[in-house]
């Protein structure tokens, strides 16, 4: 499946280049969700914990075959990445219920992270940024994303970046942002 859209951003904080991931990133995405998970979990958080596990719930390779994964680089390290989904997961669906089908005009947004190293830069707001105004896809005209509802610092985050508070269901906030449209 092919997703039209186009990156109206290239870059970020003027140092990370965005791009589509490629199937060669694969194994510098997996170890940045693993870098992720163990610093979460060093935090006191189970978010993420079944990647610790093995268990990859969004099928990072396989969404990278498909073309849901951007990476942005500084050079050639892989300094964050995010999956924007086309079509909502059976997990969207779960939370949005009959909000979430294949025409609903919605990204999903999900395993946005970034490398501890570039923490406190700014680039995770940057990509929260860049995924509703530097990247139009067709038919797409609001991200919706997710977080667990129990926490404050992310909740925050997100409303604090523009995003709506929806409502909650079986524990998770769900949040979402029209997207910005810019002239390519």
């Amino acid at each position: 499946m092919k997703h039209l859209f186009s990156i109206t951003s290239d870059y970020i904080n003027d140092e990370f280049k965005a791009l589509h991931a490629q199937p060669e990133d694969t194994e510098d995405v997996m170890s940045l969700l693993m870098e992720t998970a163990e610093w979460l979990r060093s935090q006191g958080s189970s978010q993420w914990n079944a990647l610790l596990k093995g268990e990859d719930s969004h099928h990072t390779a396989e969404a990278i075959q498909r073309g849901d994964v951007f990476v942005f680089k500084k050079g050639s390290d892989v300094a964050g990445m995010v999956i924007l989904m086309s079509h909502p997961s059976a997990w969207d669906v779960h939370l949005w219920g009959s909000k979430a089908h294949a025409g609903d005009g919605a990204l999903y947004l999900h395993r946005l992270a970034i490398r501890r190293k570039y923490a406190q830069s700014g680039l995770g707001r940057a990509i929260l940024q860049w995924s509703s105004s530097g990247i139009q896809f067709e038919d797409k005209h609001i991200v919706r994303l997710d977080c667990g509802a129990d926490n404050a610092t992310l909740n925050a985050f997100y409303t604090c970046n523009g995003y709506t508070f929806v409502g909650e269901t079986d524990g998770y906030s769900t949040y979402e942002k029209a997207v910005t449209h810019r002239s390519v």
